[in-house]
This record gives C-alpha cells, structure tokens and sequence, in this order.
C-alpha cells in the first residue's frame, strides 16, 4: 500500500473521514437478507462514500493530494469484480457460492485493512487500531 502523510488540514479530515467509514462496510451487517445482492449492498453504500469524500476533498483544496486520490479511487477499482459479479444474485446462497462470495469479500477486505493502515500510518493514529476502545491510553 502506498504512503500518504497530509499536507494540510483538509487532507488530514478527508483521510481522517475515510479511515472511519472503512472501518465496518466491508461484511454483510445483521440485517443481511441472505443473498449475493444484499452482502454487497454494503460495500456499494462504502464506494458511494468514498465518492463523496473524494468529490468534498477536491472542491475544498486547490491542490489535491495524488496518494490519497489514488486511496480513494483505489477502494472502487479493487471492489469493481465482486460488485459487477454479485449485485444483481438475489438467490439464496448455497455453500458453494457463500464460499466464492466469503472469498471475493475478504479480498475486499484486505484491501480496505491495507488502506486504514496506510491512513493510520500517515495520519498518525495507528494506536487507534491496538488498544481496545473506551480503555485509557497507557
């Protein structure tokens, strides 16, 4: 993943916007209706927020950041084949698809752990990541 420090203050609350909104989007969540189409309703409710934090970013700086535009643009690019492949199955899985739908998400989801950790890093909040929330900070 690449490397992204902010330069200014709207590039540290774009990074800081995105790293919270990829924190829980990647899995189906408990309303999950059972099909292909609805697990990936998430992750397009996740591309569609990182659209608007990247169009908010852009209208509020002169000079955009290459490193985070190319975070932001990487989120749909990576998710594009598992979204254009299930979107539309609203079948009921069956063990053979949950698995080839559990892969595509966990890819997904790799990717998005790697670009938190590329914001963390940059941002300089990597210790959000290790310490349990709600315990005091040692």
């Amino acid at each position: 993943m690449g490397k992204w420090s902010p330069a200014d203050d709207a590039e540290l609350a774009t990074g800081w916007r995105l790293w919270l909104e990829l924190s829980d989007r990647v899995w189906p969540d408990p309303s999950w209706d059972g099909t292909p189409a609805d697990a990936i309703r998430q992750v397009r409710a996740l591309l569609t927020a990182c659209e608007e934090i990247r169009l908010t970013y852009l209208a509020e700086t002169s000079q955009p950041s290459v490193a985070l535009l190319q975070l932001l643009q990487s989120m749909s690019f990576v998710a594009s084949f598992a979204v254009d492949l299930w979107h539309d199955d609203t079948h009921p899985l069956d063990v053979d698809r949950a698995e080839l739908l559990h892969g595509d998400l966990a890819s997904f989801a790799e990717h998005v752990a790697g670009v938190r950790a590329a914001l963390a890093r940059g941002g300089g909040w990597v210790e959000l990541d290790r310490r349990p929330w709600g315990l005091p900070v040692d």
